[in-house]
Order: C-alpha cells, then structure tokens, then sequence
C-alpha cells in the first residue's frame, strides 16, 4: 500500500477542515475533520520523527488554523487557509517526509 506523506495529511485536514465548515455550514463538522487530520498527521510525525519532532508540528498546525483567521480578514479566507496549509505543509515535508521512513 501507497503511503501518504504527513505533509498532505496535514495541508488535507487544514483545506479540507475549511472546506467542509464552508460548504456545510456547520462548523463543528469542519472541526471534526481538521481534528481528525490532525490526530493522524502527529501519528505520522511521531513515526517517522520522533515525539518532539510531532509535538512541534502539532503546534504549527494548530498555530496555523489559528493564525488563518486574522490572516483571512487581510487576504480573504481562501488564500488564507492555502497560505497556512502550505507553510505547514512544507516544515512537514522538510522535517519528518523527506526522510522516507
């Protein structure tokens, strides 16, 4: 089985968390989903990393959706959410996939 790199779990549950509060109107549902995401990604950090290495990027995802709605009342919340999901997405790529565990 293919696997998935942690980075787009990551930029998945940020997009698709927005995606799914956005297009349902329920907002809790959207949170269920960036949860979920979330929860599997710090799974996957913690595999391929390390404990530390997924507490930090747990932080950064968290940090990042915080950090999306400020953001999005400067650029708009799609180029927000794209913004954040793909600077978490890269520190992802950079410190736990490119090591191909």
């Amino acid at each position: 089985m293919a696997k998935v790199p942690s980075s787009m779990i990551a930029v998945g549950g940020l997009v698709g968390g927005y995606g799914v509060a956005r297009w349902t109107k329920k907002r809790p549902l959207g949170g269920v989903a960036l949860a979920a995401a979330g929860a599997l990604a710090a799974r996957e950090w913690e595999r391929r990393a390390g404990k530390k290495v997924a507490v930090v990027l747990s932080g950064a995802y968290v940090a990042a959706f915080a950090g999306s709605h400020p953001l999005a009342k400067k650029v708009g919340a799609w180029p927000s959410v794209f913004a954040v999901a793909g600077a978490v997405g890269a520190a992802s790529w950079v410190v736990a996939d490119r090591r191909g565990k």
